[in-house]
């Protein structure tokens, strides 16, 4: 996905705030869904009209891709990089599951992860949504599975360990954590499903 340059246009508000207006419409998209979100409801959450929304960020699809990449780096990119760069495997993965709860079951955000809660609501001819998003599901198993080998190299796991297997697995529980943050689970029970979830871990 490359990066989408703002485009001035008349009717724009002079205190335009790219970021904000981003975090705005992520909401929209993160409670909504992607499908269901409107033009309409989107503007009314960043506080300006359609004109000025496609001239900035060129169509929903667009505005979506930007979104999600702000939602990425804002509420991701920080565990991911800590669980990379943890020495041990199994606390680095404490460490991760426990700010995932607190990420999926915050009460100042939708709860859920955005990726998992708008993939059902994407039309088929939304093609470029539904890559990016399907790609970021990738990048979940690609990350867990790149520090699993490493831990395998280093001994934090056996040599036969099926790194490819574990995970799969543990992006299937992220996901898992996801849903049920969505039907209200409690930062506690997700917390308890991350702990069980370690016993996968061999040796």
């Amino acid at each position: 996905m490359g990066t989408i340059t703002p485009v001035r246009a008349k009717g724009r508000p002079r205190s335009f705030d790219r970021t904000r207006a981003l975090h705005r419409a992520l909401e929209v998209f993160w409670t909504r869904g992607y499908g269901p979100a409107t033009v309409a409801e989107l503007c009314t959450a960043m506080g300006i009209n359609p004109p000025s929304l496609y001239a900035a960020f060129g169509n929903k699809d667009a505005l979506f891709l930007e979104a999600l990449r702000h939602y990425e780096e804002t509420y991701w990119a920080a565990p991911w990089q800590a669980l990379g760069g943890a020495p041990d495997l199994r606390g680095g993965l404490e460490r991760f599951f426990a700010e995932a709860a607190a990420i999926l079951s915050s009460r100042d955000v939708p709860c859920g992860c955005l990726v998992v809660q708008t993939s059902g609501s994407v039309a088929t001819e939304s093609e470029a949504v539904r890559e990016a998003l399907r790609d970021l599901r990738e990048a979940s198993r690609m990350g867990f599975l790149a520090r699993f080998e490493r831990a395998r190299a280093s001994g934090d796991l056996p040599p036969d360990a099926d790194v490819a297997a574990l995970a799969a697995a543990f992006a299937a529980v992220l996901q898992g954590m996801s849903a049920q943050a969505r039907d209200g689970a409690s930062r506690e029970t997700l917390e308890r499903l991350a702990v069980v979830s370690l016993a996968m871990l061999p040796g």
